[in-house]
């Protein structure tokens, strides 16, 4: 639901996740930070990740205690394995476990391909894919020494993996990550098939555009916001709270029987507009 202006209301129930433990990656700011505090208000205790904006990343997790439950700021490169094993270790020795993953951490370096350097490509392609890799193969080794504890979850364990409209939406000037999102929906899958018959469910999202910093030159002038809405049936951007209540869901029992799909959090993004009026 959305406000006169658009902006998602909070209707999140406040215990639906109650007694879960969550790690959030690239939490400090964006999507991230507003996927922690909503997990929070849902009850999870949850882990704030980050790697750089350690003041922003402890206040995300000031807030998320305002609303009666455990958070902590975890500084870590989630492109560096060491870095993620010792995170994960941390936060199975500080909170108890871990139920839910929200892979978020991500970025972009944008660049013509013939003007794109191989040290781009890498650090786009490491963080996006690569590290979802390395954090959703940690939590599941603690998903599978746990296993299901029914007065918690119907699930051993919850991954959610951030992908985009750009899975399937090509993006000329930004192939590695296109790239890098189209290897997130084939690693959700094959994980998803793969850890299925554990109780393990694995889910992406993928969002169209969303109102946050990264694409701030998208939508900070009424020029720029008028351009981009055409590419939005919906007819407004999208909010990180928008994304937001969609991992709160994803990751509760209310969603127990959804395995492998992706969720795409876009306004009508990917219905192809320009054919709104024939092709």
């Amino acid at each position: 639901m959305s406000s006169p202006q658009g902006r998602p209301r909070d209707v999140i129930p406040p215990q639906l996740l109650k007694g879960q433990k969550a790690l959030v990656t690239g939490a400090n700011s964006g999507i991230g930070r507003a996927t922690a505090v909503a997990l929070g208000k849902a009850g999870a205790d949850v882990v704030v990740n980050y790697v750089t904006g350690a003041e922003e990343a402890e206040a995300v997790a000031e807030e998320i205690r305002s609303h009666g439950v455990r958070a902590a700021a975890y500084e870590a490169d989630v492109s560096d394995e060491g870095q993620v094993v010792t995170m994960t270790n941390r936060m199975i020795e500080e909170f108890g476990t871990v139920d839910i993953l929200v892979a978020n951490a991500g970025l972009q370096r944008d660049a013509p391909l013939t003007e794109m350097t191989l040290a781009q490509w890498r650090e786009v392609i490491d963080v996006n894919l690569t590290g979802q890799f390395l954090c959703a193969r940690e939590v599941t080794k603690e998903f599978l020494r746990r296993g299901v504890v029914p007065e918690v979850s119907r699930a051993a364990g919850k991954i959610i993996c951030m992908s985009s409209v750009h899975q399937i939406i090509p993006w000329a000037g930004h192939v590695n990550y296109a790239a890098s999102k189209g290897g997130v929906q084939m690693m959700m899958g094959t994980l998803a098939q793969e850890l299925a018959p554990k109780k393990i469910r694995v889910n992406a999202i993928a969002p169209g555009a969303i109102r946050t910093p990264i694409n701030r030159d998208a939508w900070n002038t009424p020029e720029a916001r008028a351009e981009l809405q055409r590419l939005i049936p919906y007819e407004r951007i999208g909010e990180p709270e928008d994304i937001a209540y969609a991992a709160v869901g994803l990751a509760s029992d209310l969603f127990d029987y959804v395995v492998g799909a992706t969720l795409f959090v876009d306004g009508g993004m990917t219905l192809f507009p320009g054919f709104a009026t024939g092709g």
